[in-house]
């Protein structure tokens, strides 16, 4: 077993989709950086990477293209057009049509294993200041005020002593370095599992999502770029269960008596896969030379697809903050106070609107359905309330990142 010294400015713990956009959105900025990864990329064990699909906001899609790896993912996304929102048993349903908004789409499907794919390779081809570690994995953390002490140990067993001037937790929402750091973090069980599949239809999908409640939780039928559907099932542990032991034309027939026939008649479907749904919520997204980012300082329930977006917001506004500070030291507490302040108010709205459409939509109180259902069509007729849910991708308030709004990390000097 050898043993090596490694001296960087910051050192990414976790190299999913957030941690990867993150050590990109840092090129350029006269920082070195470390980003260790567990499973090596392209691999099936890549639980970031994995049979989900992600959709993306236009915020998103404009801090992709400031990444330089946009063009590399368009041509397998599907632009999101009208979405249709309704609520299982009821008479309500809103849709949404992105021309009556004066855009082009409200956002794009993409397989995760497409955009971890092509974040890899534009990490492996423009690695100049990145120094990369896959796989390896990140031990014995020590945490104090003049820097973070790791060791990286590799498959075969080698060793690398490291010293970093800032830790970045983006190692999801079972975070070692957030433990390390004495970070706690609330956990809420919905008691669901999702289960997800891509499903094709005998009608062209037209660019149109799906979010259909029902009385055991959201069902997504989201477009795919290949004309199928990426279906998001979140149901009880039990009806989980149930789906998945299901031959295939079974399973069809359960989801079609759910969702109903809006999208066609389903035909076919992929390997399905399941994970279940929480809440982790840390109690701050900062310590003393630590800062959170992406899940591992908050991973939300699917319904509506923000959990993504929000950590990749988390990624360019740290990258912004570490480009504009007048702080040599990347880990000073001014610099991550101001990272934190920053993206309070998005991540606390966006926190607080999943969880307030999972719990409402789930309720069973007396009248509960009714005021859903006369909310939903209210919502229907009302052009500012559908403005104001098409610019959620930009973020519920607060700074948005530079990136977000296609501008580079830094401005021109």
């Amino acid at each position: 077993m050898s043993s090596r010294a490694l001296d960087v400015d910051i050192a990414i713990v976790g190299g999913g989709m957030v941690g990867a956009s993150l050590a990109l959105a840092l090129r350029g900025l006269g920082v070195r950086v470390l980003l260790i990864e567990s499973v090596a990329a392209g691999s099936s064990a890549q639980s970031s990477f994995d049979d989900r699909t992600t959709a993306l906001g236009n915020a998103s899609r404009r801090i992709f293209e400031g990444l330089g790896v946009w063009p590399d993912i368009a041509p397998q996304a599907a632009a999101i057009r009208t979405i249709h929102v309704s609520d299982a048993g009821r008479f309500g349903f809103a849709r949404l049509r992105a021309e009556e908004q004066g855009i082009e789409a409200f956002g794009y499907v993409v397989a995760n294993r497409v955009i971890g794919r092509v974040l890899w390779e534009k990490l492996v081809a423009e690695s100049e200041s990145l120094v990369i570690r896959v796989p390896a994995k990140a031990e014995a953390i020590e945490i104090d005020a003049q820097g973070a002490s790791l060791r990286v140990v590799d498959d075969a067993g080698a060793c690398e002593d490291v010293q970093a001037r800032l830790l970045v937790a983006a190692d999801g929402a079972q975070s070692s370095v957030r433990a390390a750091a004495d970070i706690d973090a609330g956990v809420e069980d919905y008691d669901q599992v999702a289960i997800v599949a891509n499903v094709a239809t005998d009608q062209p999908h037209g660019g149109t999502a799906y979010e259909r409640f029902t009385p055991s939780g959201p069902l997504a039928v989201l477009p795919l770029h290949d004309g199928s559907y990426g279906v998001i099932w979140s149901c009880r542990p039990v009806d989980a269960a149930k789906l998945l032991s299901l031959d295939d034309d079974s399973y069809l027939r359960e989801l079609q008596g759910r969702f109903g026939w809006r999208a066609g008649r389903f035909v076919r479907v992929g390997r399905r896969a399941s994970y279940p749904l929480k809440l982790t919520r840390a109690t701050t997204t900062f310590a003393t030379r630590t800062v959170l980012i992406g899940n591992a300082a908050q991973a939300l329930h699917p319904v509506a697809g923000q959990g993504f977006n929000l950590g990749l917001r988390d990624a360019a506004m740290l990258a912004e903050v570490i480009a504009h500070s007048s702080e040599t030291d990347v880990g000073a507490p001014t610099v991550l106070k101001r990272f934190a302040d920053w993206r309070a108010v998005d991540r606390g709205g966006v926190i607080r609107f999943t969880d307030g459409l999972v719990k409402l939509f789930a309720s069973e109180r007396p009248g509960m359905g009714l005021l859903r259902n006369l909310g939903l069509l209210m919502f229907d007729v009302m052009p500012p309330a559908k403005s104001a849910l098409a610019r959620v991708s930009a973020g519920f308030g607060g700074p948005t990142p530079r990136l977000a709004r296609g501008l580079p990390v830094r401005e021109a000097s």
